[in-house]
């Protein structure tokens, strides 16, 4: 595997067995594009939820040559239920298996993947010279404790951000006010924003005004 892989596990316990499937998965996301340069992938176990039948979280981060991807899957009652009705059908695989459903959580986790970085491999190949600047936000709120914060775009709307999507480990360096330029993408709650980069301390002029004309 060329890809420099990073696991770690949140309220679930480490298993060479789940590293195993995570390290194969990833080595299929090099088929869609080869130049993945970082991947990190967080398992993690809600403290809401009962271990029987619990609900995983998988977050996949791939840092990209001019950007990065944030895959997060987080499945829904219905997908939960239905990974129920198959557990006797499928409790050969469970065998060793720290937790029941994880790892139908980390192959959709990883399909998920596999078709943002098609996406984003198809953008790359048909780029041309001249190309569209990113937007430009400002942050208009920080919950450090929560690993997440908000963005007011010039036209006033909000959009979360999680301290993963920030360039470059800078979500530390974030304050309310700073300007920064993001991508942005759908959600499960609404808008959500992707590679924020910090533009500068307190970002050009007219970025700053444009945003601060939006509070």
């Amino acid at each position: 595997m060329q890809v420099p892989l990073q696991i770690t596990f949140r309220n679930v316990e480490s298993s060479p067995l789940v590293q195993e499937w995570i390290e194969e998965q990833t080595v299929r996301l090099e088929s869609f594009y080869r130049p993945i340069m970082g991947c990190r992938v967080a398992v993690e176990l809600p403290h809401r939820h009962h271990r029987k039948g619990a609900q995983y979280h998988i977050r996949i981060d791939l840092t990209l040559p001019g950007g990065e991807l944030v895959i997060k899957h987080q499945p829904h009652l219905r997908t939960r239920a239905a990974l129920e009705g198959k557990a006797k059908t499928t409790k050969n695989l469970e065998v060793g298996i720290p937790h029941k459903n994880l790892r139908q959580a980390i192959d959709d986790a990883f399909k998920t993947a596999a078709r943002r970085l098609q996406d984003y491999a198809r953008r790359q190949s048909g780029r041309v010279k001249t190309h569209e600047p990113l937007p430009v936000a400002r942050v208009k709120s920080l919950f450090p404790e929560q690993d997440h914060g908000f963005l007011v775009t010039p036209d006033g709307r909000e959009i979360y951000f999680h301290r993963d999507s920030v360039l470059n480990r800078g979500f530390a360096r974030l304050k309310v006010g700073t300007t920064v330029s993001f991508a942005e993408e759908k959600g499960e709650k609404g808008p959500q924003a992707s590679t924020v980069r910090i533009t500068g301390k307190h970002g050009t002029r007219r970025a700053v005004r444009a945003a601060a004309s939006a509070s």
